[in-house]
């Protein structure tokens, strides 16, 4: 029973879309409706708001940080292990993607994961993170880079940690996130992906651009 409530709270928690509520309470278009049309900080930017973009950023990463750190720092006194650190990982991730509150119609991901890795431990969050950023500062394409820290990440954990009850959870949210960008990874290959920082009125795009 403590586990099914772990995972219900958690897919909550990660149901609400910061790509949509920060571009509300600022005045700014829904995401859904411009860009790649997918509420994320990356399509957020493309409305020109860099503020609204890193709240929503913060936003989803700290919806996926807060989820696992309560499991993990909270859970003892409640009988709650590995196992349901590695539940509420997965299933604020999944909330992400599939949010409950905006008729599933979710990001893809990276930031929440980001967030989920860094409370199961803050150095392998650091890493991934910053095989994120170092493929988007050189390449400037957010897809490009989400799709390398999603294949380091799970590297990273076994490095680190071994075979472990939460490695198969960052498995399956690298696998889902793989899998939220196979639009992307089509663009990329026929040299049809936007960069970071495209607006969403630019010609020529249109493409599902790789957002958070």
């Amino acid at each position: 029973m403590a586990n099914l409530l772990v995972a219900v709270v958690a897919y909550l928690i990660g149901s609400i879309s910061f790509a949509v509520v920060v571009s509300a309470a600022m005045g700014l278009s829904d995401p859904r409706t411009y860009g790649s049309k997918n509420p994320g900080a990356t399509n957020v930017l493309r409305s020109g708001n860099k503020a609204a973009a890193i709240l929503t950023l913060l936003g989803d990463a700290f919806k996926g940080w807060l989820a696992v750190w309560l499991v993990k720092h909270a859970g003892a006194a409640y009988g709650l292990d590995a196992f349901s650190v590695a539940l509420a990982s997965i299933a604020v991730f999944v909330g992400h993607l599939y949010p409950v509150f905006f008729r599933f119609q979710g990001g893809k991901g990276v930031a929440t994961a980001a967030g989920v890795l860094l409370a199961i431990d803050p150095v392998l969050g650091i890493a991934t993170a910053a095989t994120w950023l170092i493929i988007a500062f050189f390449f400037r394409y957010s897809s490009l880079a989400a799709l390398i820290a999603a294949l380091f990440a799970p590297l990273f954990d076994l490095f680190m940690f071994g075979s472990n009850p939460v490695a198969g959870a960052i498995i399956a949210m690298s696998v889902l996130l793989v899998w939220r960008h196979r639009a992307n990874i089509s663009k990329l290959l026929a040299g049809q992906e936007s960069r970071i920082g495209d607006k969403k009125g630019a010609p020529g795009r249109g493409s599902d651009g790789g957002g958070r």
